[in-house]
């Protein structure tokens, strides 16, 4: 249960955090080609606003009105944005308003004391419920879903939109044509692909074999989110079997009541439980159940990495989304987030036996160098036809590894190569730069351009260039 590596080394809360944190968080260039200020005071208010045309933001300005909602109409802070002096001077703070979206900290993220009480009488009738009758609650629920504008779906990568902009912005600054920054992902990789399964009943447990020769038959390891209570027995046996196999272990939950985080207290009692499983399951990763969420309890969870909050979760009992595809630390916790639809969703709530919506999903991921993670339970891939589904998404995934240079890690190496890449730095060596600290081996040394105002990546060994999107 120890976290991966040191800890992070970046700001200690975000009171702390430059108006260049998470910017510099995401590049890992040298400090000098971000310079940001305040144009003003911030408002004591928040409310969403627009910076550029694909950016949907929440939190406090400088100036200006703000909305309640993201409503189509939202004033564009890129117009207020000023270059002086080789300083960009910005109307809001980007640390502040990229940690909202990825903390989720905007409304509607949390559940409604009508939607808790529900949820509570859901969880107390499901012994006595089928999986039909389930379904028919879980689709009333989100029959409204494709009314929500925001996050965006099926992909929302605000983050990288906002990133990107700012960055843009420094190059017009500094006038200069490149910035260095640290590729994302080991030797060059365009992008990152993570499966893991989370095992929820019984069947699905006595299922995880052949799901691992099925995965072996692709060539693919994989990541098996256990339950460690109430749920089925796990011997020592079973996890040995799974790790036999390359694959990894990680915790989902205690025992999966989709209770964790209704009440402080006993979300700490159970993260004590959670840990000693983690210990003695070998895990250093976590996942909620329902990828139920709380970001600003997540200091009390002492393991290296967690899986648990969505890109877009417009089909999930709880709403909101970090809209990002790359993984970010809170606090010293690394997050991976979910960025795919899950298994069941797309076959029980969506009704769709194609991989159609996946490769959508993956291409728009992959257009900003992001990790694609999926959700794929073997409770539901053990009939013909979705089992159909699952290997159809599995060849199409190594035709596009081969053909696209993706990584396709485990999630525990995903948590070492980015605490590593976190503490490397780029550095100036006479008219040229490089990459120091402990992975620089693996890393590659990148730059950022300015083509007709469009962010374009180049790669410093290869020369292959990469749209930003």
């Amino acid at each position: 249960m120890i976290r991966g590596g040191e800890p992070y080394s970046g700001a200690a809360n975000d009171e702390d955090a430059p108006l260049s944190g998470v910017v510099s968080e995401r590049y890992r260039c040298p400090a000098g080609f971000l310079d940001f200020y305040l144009s003003g005071e911030l408002s004591s208010d928040q409310g969403y606003f627009r910076f550029g045309e694909n950016a949907i933001c929440y939190g406090r300005t400088c100036s200006g009105t703000r909305e309640a909602s993201p409503q189509p109409v939202l004033y564009d802070r890129l117009q207020d944005a000023v270059i002086e002096e080789g300083k960009v001077k910005l109307p809001f703070d980007p640390t502040e308003i990229i940690e909202n979206l990825r903390r989720e900290r905007y409304p509607q993220t949390q559940l409604t004391d009508y939607e808790r009480a529900l949820k509570r009488l859901y969880y107390q009738l499901r012994p006595f419920t089928n999986q039909w009758l389930r379904k028919r609650i879980q689709r009333f629920h989100a029959r409204r879903w494709r009314n929500l504008s925001f996050p965006h779906w099926p992909v929302d990568t605000t983050v990288e939109n906002i990133c990107e902009t700012l960055l843009l912005l420094s190059l017009k600054a500094k006038r200069t044509d490149k910035i260095p920054f640290i590729w994302f992902w080991p030797r060059g990789a365009r992008g990152c692909v993570l499966m893991t399964h989370d095992v929820e009943t019984e069947a699905g447990r006595k299922f995880c074999n052949e799901l691992l020769d099925i995965n072996d038959s692709f060539g693919v390891k994989a990541s098996f989110q256990i339950v460690p209570e109430d749920r089925y027995a796990v011997p020592a046996s079973f996890l040995d079997a799974i790790r036999s196999r390359g694959c990894e272990i990680a915790i989902q939950d205690l025992n999966h009541d989709g209770r964790l985080f209704d009440d402080k207290t006993e979300f700490l009692r159970r993260v004590a439980l959670i840990h000693r499983y983690a210990t003695e399951y070998g895990a250093k990763g976590f996942r909620a159940a329902v990828l139920y969420r709380k970001a600003e309890w997540y200091g009390a969870i002492k393991l290296s990495f967690d899986m648990s909050i969505p890109n877009v979760a417009h089909l999930d009992p709880q709403r909101g989304g970090c809209c990002t595809v790359m993984p970010y630390f809170i606090g010293d916790l690394l997050e991976l987030p979910v960025t795919t639809v899950q298994d069941y969703t797309l076959f029980h709530l969506l009704n769709e036996r194609s991989i159609d919506l996946w490769k959508t999903q993956v291409e728009l991921i992959l257009e900003r160098h992001g990790l694609a993670t999926f959700i794929v339970h073997p409770d539901y891939v053990s009939g013909p036809d979705t089992r159909g589904v699952y290997e159809s998404l599995l060849g199409w995934l190594r035709e596009e590894s081969d053909r696209h240079n993706l990584w396709t890690p485990l999630p525990s190496e995903v948590d070492s190569w980015w605490r590593k890449r976190s503490r490397m730095s780029v550095v100036q060596d006479g008219d040229s730069w490089r990459i120091e600290g402990e992975g620089a081996d693996r890393a590659v040394l990148a730059f950022a351009r300015n083509a007709n105002d469009r962010l374009v990546y180049e790669l410093a060994d290869t020369g292959r260039a990469h749209s930003s999107h």
